[in-house]
């Protein structure tokens, strides 16, 4: 295992052909990420994130290390965009929680994601795709992310958490200036966003209706000692933020792919009962929606498959990298719409172990519905652009992310 402390640029980060030299470094390589302060440990290999995805000797909380002290590396993202320290206790809640505490702080949240909840959303968003791919058909050209991704996924999870339909454009409308990463733009957005959640708590619980945002609310409920309203806040915040620009801006990922692979496209439109078994599953391994995951540090002194590393160190997953392990994945860097990636998930793109992805479900059902509507029943759509002249931009530690997909009918 090398020494050797490796530059990770945001391009690097999100190309998985780039993992395969870095994965000869060993189990873990060392890595200093654009931004960030201190050298991290990654991890590219898809056996050696798992087993530390389910090591309890890697903690998500850094304040909980022995001797802990200085910014933990959320913070230090934080920070390089500008965020307000006093918008700091909103974000990392459940991520960067362990034990007890993030066993009680998920089945909180996972009330929203419960299968009856996600199931009922179907025929709803069924409709909502079938339309918007009406109204780009009938104009002959539109931007799959911005018109139909953050609408989609907007309305997805604002039902399931109980958001006013006419406060969810607004809502999504905040939560695309968050992700600029433009900082007057991200702290004007924050602001909204929390000063929003106030107000629709203090209505629900003046006006409790049946959904999720007036259980939590409410007063004597079983978990009243966990729900203070900056706790509230920052499960709704948790929801928005990663249940709207993450999966709008995936989506546009995952029909790119098949665009540019003519072949899979063809072979999923002659054999459609791939799409929820075989090629759902695929496309979020291949175009991995967040190409790391969030840090995790370790509890104490120890080896990790030949690898020293002290306590305190911090390691981050490339869900990307272990999404492309050769030696998990035949022909990793191909799309393969017939892809077996035999029992369970067979990807990480939504983690494993305690910290699986409660919205995974629905991330699914939406890559399926939109997959069918857009490429499937409707088969005349291209890309609008050469694929060179396709515009990504920056996400802070975490890569890039594709911000436009032009399309024409």
């Amino acid at each position: 295992m090398s020494e050797q402390i490796i530059t990770l640029s945001n391009k690097t980060v999100s190309d998985p052909a780039e993992y395969g030299p870095l994965r000869d470094h060993g189990p873990l390589f060392r890595a200093a990420i654009e931004g960030l302060e201190s050298p991290v440990w990654f991890v590219a290999g898809f056996d050696d994130c798992k087993e530390i995805l389910h090591d309890s000797r890697f903690i998500r909380d850094q304040s909980k290390l022995p001797g802990a002290e200085g910014p933990s590396l959320t913070d230090e993202m934080l920070e390089q965009v500008g965020m307000p320290r006093e918008y700091f206790k909103y974000f990392g809640l459940l991520g960067l929680s362990d034990g007890e505490e993030h066993t009680r702080m998920r089945n909180v949240v996972a009330r929203a994601f419960t299968a009856r909840r996600v199931n009922a959303l179907r025929a709803g968003l069924e409709k909502s795709a079938a339309d918007t791919y009406a109204a780009l058909a009938a104009k002959g050209e539109g931007d799959l992310i911005g018109e139909l991704g953050y609408p989609f996924t907007a309305a997805a999870i604002c039902e399931l958490m109980g958001v006013d339909e006419a406060d969810r454009p607004k809502l999504m409308g905040w939560i695309m200036e968050f992700v600029s990463y433009d900082t007057e733009r991200l702290v004007a957005a924050i602001g909204n966003i929390v000063d929003y959640y106030k107000d629709l708590i203090a209505r629900r619980r003046a006006e409790p209706t049946d959904d999720l945002i007036s259980e939590l609310a409410k007063p004597g409920g079983p978990d009243q000692d966990l729900l203070t309203d900056d706790v509230i806040i920052a499960i709704f915040l948790l929801l928005t933020s990663t249940g709207i620009a993450p999966p709008a801006h995936f989506l546009g990922q995952a029909i790119l792919a098949l665009l540019q692979h003519p072949e899979e496209l063809a072979k999923l439109r002659a054999e459609p009962k791939l799409l929820a078994r075989r090629a759902v599953p695929e496309l979020i391994r291949f175009a991995t929606s967040v190409p790391t995951g969030g840090p995790l540090y370790a509890a104490e002194d120890f080896e990790f498959r030949g690898c020293p590393v002290k306590t305190g160190d911090a390691v981050i997953p490339s869900l990307l990298g272990v999404n492309h392990d050769p030696r998990q994945f035949p022909d990793a860097l191909k799309l393969d719409v017939a892809r077996d990636m035999g029992p369970g998930v067979g990807h990480l793109s939504f983690g494993s172990g305690s910290h699986y992805c409660t919205g995974a479900a629905l991330a699914q059902l939406e890559t399926e519905i939109v997959i069918n509507t857009f490429l499937i029943q409707n088969q005349t759509m291209e890309l609008a652009v050469k694929p060179e002249e396709l515009q990504y931009f920056d996400v802070p530690g975490k890569g890039t992310a594709l911000g436009a997909l032009p399309v024409r009918f």
